[in-house]
């Protein structure tokens, strides 16, 4: 059973936004003080993922990014995206990413922000992979995603003891996994259970969804109900992950990042329900509306 917790629920808001600014680098600020984020993901079958996420981070502020994936799309994803830069890794007979710490390690020191799991599907070597990145990034803000939510079951104290919140972003069946229960039981009570999760992870936790659920730790659970149907598509939270990631990066503490990250995901979408039909959009396409939002409550 999940079990029940304490919560005080807060509508997410054009007020709480405007309360809540993002900080706004300076007018002669180089690439490098507008943030620079380091995406660790991707796979042989899924190779495009990681480029939403990466694309998303720049459409979001980021001033630099780089992309860590498996060699055999390494190089066609920078061609696609000549923005960023990126890192090849080796990996298995699956085309999943192969442990890769002491390769990034240097890359690592050099972000402000690490997105780690996006459109990896192996558990295992995501298991790996997420454990030997925590070992190194302890003072980098930190979005995890996808595979990566399903290799910390065992980790809830190396999160909970970070400096700084990490951002935690499952859907109900990952949310199931972190707390180890059926779907079902969490669908019956989503705002205890995102709660309960940011209490066990010491993190804050974005549970996606018709109406979408942000919890941190104290119990204080933040309510979004102005996405829409169009938004449940492949590569949908992929996006997410990116804007998160470039607002840590730009300076946003995690509540307020994902907070804004959120907003952000949720306005593109209904942008592009207007523009296009409620269904049928693509994740790429919201990544042109996500400078136009943000720059609407700046």
């Amino acid at each position: 059973m999940v079990e029940k917790t304490a919560i005080q629920k807060i509508v997410l808001d054009g007020q709480w936004l405007r309360d809540h600014p993002l900080p706004l680098p300076h007018e002669e600020s180089d690439k490098n003080a507008r943030g620079r984020v380091l995406v660790v993901g991707g796979c042989s079958a899924v190779p495009g993922g990681v480029r939403l996420t990466a694309e998303a981070a720049l459409r979001a502020g980021a001033g630099k990014v780089r992309i860590a994936t498996v060699a055999e799309v390494a190089p066609l994803l920078g061609a696609f995206l000549p923005e960023v830069a990126v890192v090849p890794l080796h990996s298995d007979e699956a085309g999943e990413i192969d442990a890769a710490a002491a390769i990034l390690t240097q890359h690592v020191e050099k972000c402000d922000a690490l997105v780690i799991g996006p459109a990896m599907s192996c558990s295992r070597q995501a298991s790996s992979l997420v454990s030997a990145l925590l070992a190194v990034a302890s003072r980098n803000a930190l979005v995890l995603d996808a595979a990566a939510l399903m290799a910390i079951t065992d980790q809830a104290r190396v999160l909970g003891s970070r400096s700084q919140r990490a951002i935690l972003t499952p859907h109900i069946g990952e949310m199931a996994a972190l707390l180890q229960c059926d779907a079902a039981e969490i669908d019956q009570d989503r705002e205890s259970a995102v709660a309960r999760c940011a209490q066990r992870f010491g993190s804050v936790v974005v549970l996606k969804g018709a109406i979408t659920l942000t919890a941190v730790p104290e119990g204080l659970v933040y309510a979004y109900s102005g996405g829409n149907v169009g938004l449940a598509t492949g590569g949908s939270g992929d996006v997410l992950a990116g804007v998160a990631g470039a607002l840590l990066a730009r300076g946003a503490q995690p509540l307020q990042a994902a907070l804004w990250s959120v907003w952000l995901h949720g306005e593109a979408g209904r942008r592009c329900a207007e523009a296009i039909g409620p269904i049928g959009y693509l994740a790429s396409e919201l990544l042109g509306f996500i400078p136009r939002v943000m720059e609407r409550m700046g």
